[in-house]
């Protein structure tokens, strides 16, 4: 493996805890957020598993494995949205949240023990939307934006004028809605929401960092949306003769052909079930025959 280590940037009095590789999966990009009162940590990432900063509370974005596999560092109040909280708390529970094969099972536990440090943390709390930790002087409160996981949240923090937008990371590779939990349709939504929140700075939780200004943002934004149109158009090209599930997911709109796993399969499939959902809904595809569908 990598070995792990991040850089410091700060933005204000909120530090971006930058992870090797720029933040990319397994590692991610972390927050230290300090006030007069307290200092919280968010979403520690990999690259904190040697050298965690001290706080007094953590925040979690989303239950999954790569922001969560420094949290063993921390004897403090963790909190995670209400939605993920069952996951967070159960190793069990956020493995079976990915969906996989039955076969599959095991390895992706072991996987998340062994190589990202996740044991479930049974004491963990939930939070709702709108949610406000007062650290003294500067406040963090909780956007739920739901559809990557059902919990999936950023933080705004303030007065620094900072949102943290966790794992709708503006990458090439767009929005990821492939886990049991997550929706094409809250994804949306959720980006939407960020599009109209106004801040300074916005963090990812991966490669491409914090972003200066609303209008860099939201062009950004806007492209990283367009992934999902781009996804439309290659299953309505890919519709032009009848085609069942497993076709599409062969055929993949996730993924690249060189792409292994046994992530693969059920993430294909529950991504084209719900682009169909949409495109049927907009009567640009029609099921022609039980479980084939075809471009109108």
């Amino acid at each position: 493996m990598v070995a792990t280590g991040y850089t410091e940037q700060n933005y204000g009095e909120v530090t971006v805890l930058s992870g090797t590789n720029r933040g990319a999966y397994p590692f991610g990009n972390s927050l230290l957020v300090r006030g007069t009162d307290a200092t919280l940590v968010i979403d520690p990432s990999l690259s904190l598993v040697e050298a965690a900063p001290p706080a007094d509370l953590v925040l979690i974005s989303h239950a999954h494995e790569d922001h969560v596999a420094g949290l063993g560092n921390y004897d403090v109040p963790v909190h995670v949205h209400d939605a993920d909280l069952a996951a967070l708390q159960s190793r069990e529970v956020m493995v079976a949240g990915f969906g996989l094969p039955a076969d599959a099972v095991a390895d992706a536990d072991r996987a998340l023990r062994d190589k990202f440090h996740v044991q479930g943390w049974p004491d963990a709390q939930g939070f709702t939307n709108g949610t406000e930790f007062d650290l003294g002087g500067r406040t963090v409160t909780v956007v739920h934006l739901p559809g990557h996981t059902a919990g999936h949240s950023g933080f705004l923090i303030e007065p620094d004028g900072f949102l943290f937008v966790a794992d709708i990371d503006l990458s090439s590779f767009g929005p990821y809605y492939g886990d049991l939990s997550s929706s094409l349709v809250d994804f949306e939504a959720s980006m939407r929401r960020c599009r109209d929140i106004e801040a300074r700075w916005y963090g990812t939780a991966h490669q491409k960092g914090v972003i200066d200004g609303s209008a860099e943002f939201r062009r950004r934004l806007d492209d990283f949306a367009g992934v999902v149109e781009k996804r439309d158009a290659t299953l309505l090209e890919f519709l032009g003769e009848p085609r069942n599930i497993d076709d599409i997911a062969e055929h993949r709109l996730v993924y690249r052909p060189h792409v292994e796993g046994a992530h693969v399969t059920p993430v294909e499939r529950r991504t084209a079930s719900q682009h169909l959902d949409r495109l049927i809904g907009k009567s640009l595809v029609a099921e022609v025959e039980p479980g084939r569908y075809r471009a109108t």
